[in-house]
């Protein structure tokens, strides 16, 4: 029972995080999920946007950060496995979601 409602907490905070990093990126225009601009946006370099928006970039870099620190609780609570079977499964809902506009084409594409 208490991994049940582990599970759902680790989960809605895990999507709350990774859906206005989705947002974020969106309207900045990052295309977050291709290699190398995780680690570009978290250096601060605006260039990876398609437009340009300090005041979304700046929550998208601390949104990254905080997704870090989420992640690591999450790992904590309900172990690596678990989590990362939880991260995996709203990736491919945020893909559904935003596609093309996150750096990935729709899946089902």
């Amino acid at each position: 029972m208490i991994d049940k409602v582990q599970g759902r907490f680790w989960g809605a905070q895990l999507d709350n995080v990774m859906t206005e990093i989705a947002r974020e990126a969106f309207i900045c225009e990052v295309k977050i999920l291709q290699p190398g601009v995780i680690e570009r946006v978290l250096h601060n370099d605006d260039s990876v946007c398609g437009t340009r928006n300090p005041l979304a970039f700046k929550k998208l870099r601390d949104l990254l950060m905080m997704g870090f620190v989420v992640r690591e609780k999450a790992f904590e609570k309900m172990g690596a496995l678990e989590a990362d079977a939880l991260i995996k499964d709203i990736r491919a809902e945020l893909s559904k979601r935003f596609g093309d506009g996150i750096g990935q084409p729709p899946a089902g594409a």
